[in-house]
């Protein structure tokens, strides 16, 4: 059974967190999938990740691209694991779609935004429900992530 994050984006927006969080799986050794909720969403993730460092870019694909299966960070909006994941982000209020093939699952989720706090909550009992274990994050005024449950 998947380890479940729930990250709460006080200080920061997905596009400053995202890139960090991928590095840090990719360097795991693992594969990520990243499913949003619309594919406009979706496209300016992939604008971003290319060009969100001077110094460095992520090496990702899209659903769209094609050879999903190559990629090692992979943009959908689907609930598919095309890339075979051993991790699947969640962000703007992503339908999650069976998460028990992953090591681990994380929601992200913008805490300025009432549609998707409430999101992260109703997902936050479904799979609490589930029998997962679950963490919140939540970030300090210094931009760290600390764990409130």
């Amino acid at each position: 059974m998947p380890e479940v994050l729930f990250y709460h984006l006080t200080e920061t927006t997905l596009e400053d967190s995202l890139p960090g969080l991928l590095e840090r799986s990719l360097a795991r050794g693992w594969r990520a999938v990243v499913q949003t909720g619309t594919e406009e969403r979706r496209d300016a993730l992939d604008m971003h990740l290319w060009s969100y460092r001077d110094d460095s870019f992520l090496a990702h694909g899209t659903d769209r691209d094609g050879h999903a299966a190559d990629q090692p960070v992979l943009l959908t909006v689907t609930p598919d694991n095309a890339n075979d994941a051993q991790i699947r982000f969640l962000v703007d209020g992503a339908t999650p779609p069976d998460i028990s093939s992953y090591e681990r699952a994380v929601f992200l989720f913008d805490g300025h935004d009432s549609a998707q706090v409430g999101a992260a909550r109703e997902h936050w009992k479904i799979i609490k429900a589930g029998g997962h274990a679950v963490t919140y994050w939540q970030q300090t005024p210094d931009k760290k992530w600390e764990r409130k449950a």
